[in-house]
């Protein structure tokens, strides 16, 4: 792509909301409050505000590779932290994808060098699955099953934080596990239990 069709693009998509708002932008420069932190992969395929159809400032949007939530990361964890104390969203959703690279990745034994500590958090999913995961004969549904699970343990690492637990706990915050399938463009929820998931791990990361 032309970098300067990027700039083209954007002045169209200024005159454009203008058009229907001349206040659009001073609205939106007076700041945020969205209700929903969404934690996504990178993938260039993937683009959270269209697939959820939201508009600026309705979603604070975090995105790494696999979308992964692990609890030593600052930058996930300062995400959160923000976004659940200071912006008091209502809902966290982390949103995987089937053919997820990422993923896909971390299920070959290959050295993939500086990535290989980030795909060690996919691959220690696959341990606490492997029973499940050896059970699918299909590679292709395996690792599609792997994506989902891979989702599921990113929302416990979520209701793991001490800010999520607190929030609960005050407004009910909810934590929500999704996959987007390329194939059809649809939203799969995965109904993931917050109350039953924090009830099982109180034990140990249950916080005060």
């Amino acid at each position: 792509m032309e970098l300067a069709k990027i700039f083209e693009n954007n002045r169209q998509w200024v005159q454009d909301k203008l058009n229907l708002d001349p206040n659009y932008f001073k609205n939106l420069s007076e700041g945020q409050n969205p209700d929903i932190l969404y934690i996504g992969c990178a993938d260039s395929r993937v683009t959270a505000e269209e697939l959820m159809g939201v508009a600026p400032g309705e979603a604070f949007i975090h995105r790494n590779i696999a979308n992964m939530v692990p609890n030593t990361d600052l930058s996930s964890m300062s995400v959160i932290d923000y976004a659940v104390t200071y912006l008091k969203v209502n809902h966290v959703v982390v949103c995987g994808h089937y053919y997820c690279g990422g993923v896909k990745a971390a299920m070959d034994s290959k050295d993939l060098g500086i990535l290989n500590p980030w795909l060690r958090n996919i691959r220690d999913v696959y341990r606490i699955h492997k029973n499940e995961l050896r059970n699918i004969d299909d590679e292709n549904e395996r690792y599609k099953r792997l994506v989902e699970l891979n989702v599921q343990e990113q929302c416990v690492n979520v209701i793991k934080t001490a800010e999520v637990q607190k929030a609960y706990r005050e407004r009910g915050i909810q934590v929500h596990g999704w996959v987007f399938d390329i194939h059809s463009g649809k939203l799969i929820d995965l109904n993931i239990d917050f109350p039953d998931i924090l009830k099982n791990i109180m034990e140990i990361y249950h916080l005060e």
